[in-house]
């Protein structure tokens, strides 16, 4: 346990930021979600809005550490392309 009031304080911020981060990543899943069910739906207009939806929220989990940078770009070119690929049928 922790002796002192700074680790007791680390302790807390560690709860607060380890809750938000938990809330971030499962809020870009969610919209990842969404756009993985459109394009198996098979509908092109409903899949691009999903996807139009889903990226800055990916792009965000980003720029506040929850997700990798080349791990995002590369979920959202694979997304994109089958986006695109469903537009093209």
């Amino acid at each position: 346990m922790a002796n002192t009031a700074s680790a007791r304080k680390r302790i807390r911020q560690t709860e607060r930021r380890t809750e938000r981060n938990q809330a971030r990543k499962s809020r870009m899943r969610t919209f990842v979600k969404k756009v993985e069910l459109a394009i198996a739906g098979g509908d092109p207009q409903q899949a691009a809005e999903a996807l139009r939806a889903a990226q800055p929220e990916m792009q965000r989990a980003v720029t506040k550490g929850v997700a990798h940078r080349n791990t995002v770009a590369r979920r959202l070119s694979r997304l994109s392309a089958r986006v695109n690929a469903l537009a093209a049928k």
